[in-house]
């Protein structure tokens, strides 16, 4: 089985679901699942794990998405819905698992297990499996389009006011960029897991499991499904658990640093590339120099640019 989890990740920060493929593929077979429904498919880099975990089964896959990407599209063995969720989902056949990864907010998400919900009341309730019902989306929307979501249901939104930082409910100056994500964490009616939590409250007998990974996995089902015991089994000893719920805080808080320290470097080396070319620098050099020749000045005072380029050349290494 191919699993490249970084296939569409350059900055290596475990964005894709695919991160959690060993235990999602295990949750399939605890549930005996022979057909697949992958909301927001993107890329394809959890859809080409399906298509190989189907292969071995003779189970299908179908992926939604809206706006494809080139290798999605290109991707054999799959049923390839080219519409959102909620245009989508009320007319394809009822699967026995569907994958909700698509738009990060509480409308959408409620919108989408309403109708799945309506088609499946009971224990015949599809196995139903999250991608980010942890931070930063668990209980902050993220909208690929905040005017297709109704204003009673849209919180304002992040539009280049600021990033995302673990710890800060608000934005921060330079943290991680996501215009799209509400500018505001937490509160009624905001984010995946609220949407998750609010479903699995609304009805009877259904068990929510959340593995604190890689941005968080959940898992929600019907107690009286015939595969529930088995379910249980497998996602007892990962359900919140507090060493991975540590991990994960972590390793958010790395990734998040790492990129305000990268934008600070950033910003620093553009000052000293301007500084190289500028001729009031090369002029204050010289002058310096000249001080230190007559005394003036001690030799360390001198900022010359041949040490602007070797620390540059040293941050490019």
């Amino acid at each position: 089985m191919t699993l490249d989890p970084y296939s569409h990740d350059p900055a290596r920060w475990g964005a894709s679901l695919a991160h959690s493929a060993e235990l999602l593929l295990a949750c399939l077979d605890a549930a005996g699942t022979r057909s697949v429904v992958e909301v927001g498919a993107f890329a394809g880099d959890l859809t080409r794990v399906l298509v190989d975990w189907a292969a071995e089964r003779d189970a299908t896959v179908t992926a939604i998405d809206p706006a494809p990407q080139p290798d999605l599209e290109a991707l054999q063995g799959i049923e390839l819905v080219r519409r959102t969720s909620l245009d989508a989902l009320p007319e394809i056949p009822l699967s026995d698992a569907v994958i909700i990864d698509g738009d990060h907010n509480y409308f959408t998400v409620s919108a989408e297990l309403r109708l799945i919900g309506e088609r499946a009341p009971g224990a015949e309730l599809p196995l139903l499996l999250f991608h980010d019902v942890c931070w930063p989306h668990g209980r902050r929307d993220d909208y690929h389009d905040a005017n297709s979501v109704p204003a009673d249901f849209r919180h304002p939104v992040a539009d280049g006011k600021g990033g995302l930082f673990p710890g800060d409910a608000g934005l921060r100056r330079g943290a991680l960029p996501y215009p799209r994500s509400a500018a505001q964490e937490g509160g009624s009616r905001n984010g995946v897991l609220t949407a998750v939590e609010d479903f699995v409250a609304a009805r009877e007998r259904l068990r929510l499991v959340v593995v604190p990974v890689f941005f968080g996995f959940g898992a929600v089902w019907h107690l009286d499904a015939p595969w529930s015991d088995a379910l249980s089994a497998l996602l007892d000893p990962w359900d919140r658990h507090p060493v991975l719920e540590r991990l994960e805080r972590n390793r958010v808080l790395h990734i998040a640093q790492e990129f305000v320290l990268a934008q600070r470097v950033a910003r620093q080396e553009a000052v000293l590339r301007r500084m190289l070319e500028s001729k009031a620098f090369a002029i204050a050099e010289r002058l310096s120099k000249l001080r230190v020749r007559a005394g003036i000045a001690p030799a360390q005072s001198v900022i010359s640019r041949d040490e602007i380029r070797r620390a540059l050349d040293d941050e490019a290494r």
